[in-house]
């Protein structure tokens, strides 16, 4: 398999979302609402995750259920490092896919979590992080899992200053990230005051957004917009969306700024000088 070099200059970063679904994706299994038999692809969903393309590296935020489906479409050509937003199965449970890039790069791959994530993913994959001895089994993926503070100022990764957004995710720590002027929050419920100042002046904000109800663990549209005026970010894209959104009814409704995000939706834009 020919290696696909990347066409994002040194000097700008590029966001892919990958997924920008609920748990179940959409449509949901054996749903007959509108969203669900809608044949718009912008209404159909696969789990949320992201591809962050930055000063030359390639950098996977979760690894979620259809990982091997939105690599292929998005034709990843490697990963140099997974950000992990918490440990929850839509988000993790495509880690067996990292194998793949192991085989093609020749090497292994770190991964950065809270102590929930690191601790959930070594009880739930043991065969990754405690392997068989040497010549067991099949294929493993590769991975280095690093555990950080998600109230720390920032880590290191691939080379790049990567600032952990802590979020309350129902009564657990979620993580968002920011990375240069992208933020990227989702799976929360509320974000506490002091993660709101470490979003302040972003020329994208990728935002929870799981329904138009209330829920216990993530935003709502309500509380969504909310927090997209407080920070005011060149452009919010909302995620993790459900069915209740029909993606050309609900783009004629959000205020300017704000827009549905979608599978397949690549973002751009230039890096900042320190």
């Amino acid at each position: 398999m020919a290696k696909r070099k990347s066409t994002v200059k040194k000097e700008s970063w590029q966001l892919t979302i990958l997924g920008c679904g609920t748990s179940s994706g959409v449509p949901l299994l054996f749903c007959t609402c509108v969203v669900c038999r809608s044949r718009d692809p912008k209404n159909h969903r696969l789990r949320t995750s992201a591809w962050l393309q930055i000063r030359g590296k390639s950098i996977l935020i979760d690894t979620s259920t259809d990982l091997r489906q939105q690599a292929l479409k998005q034709r990843i050509p490697r990963v140099d490092a997974i950000l992990y937003t918490h440990p929850h199965a839509d988000h993790v449970s495509g880690i067996d896919e990292i194998r793949s890039f192991n085989f093609i790069q020749r090497e292994r791959i770190p991964a950065y979590g809270n102590a929930w994530t690191c601790e959930d993913l070594r009880s739930r994959f043991p065969y990754i992080f405690n392997p068989a001895p040497k010549g067991e089994g099949g294929g493993i993926p590769q991975i280095d899992l690093h555990l950080f503070d998600a109230g720390s100022k920032s880590f290191s990764a691939a080379g790049l200053e990567v600032i952990p957004v802590a979020l309350s995710h129902g009564s657990q720590e979620c993580v968002g990230y920011r990375i240069d002027g992208v933020g990227y929050v989702t799976d929360c419920s509320t974000i506490p005051e002091s993660s709101l100042k470490k979003l302040e002046n972003l020329d994208c904000l990728v935002l929870d957004c799981l329904r138009i109800a209330p829920h216990g663990t993530h935003l709502n549209l309500e509380r969504a917009l909310e927090i997209a005026a407080h920070l005011r970010p060149k452009k919010t894209v909302l995620t993790h969306l459900g069915h209740d959104f029909e993606y050309k009814k609900w783009s004629k409704k959000l205020p300017k700024g704000v827009v549905l995000g979608f599978d397949g939706l690549t973002l751009r834009g230039e890096k900042r000088t320190p």
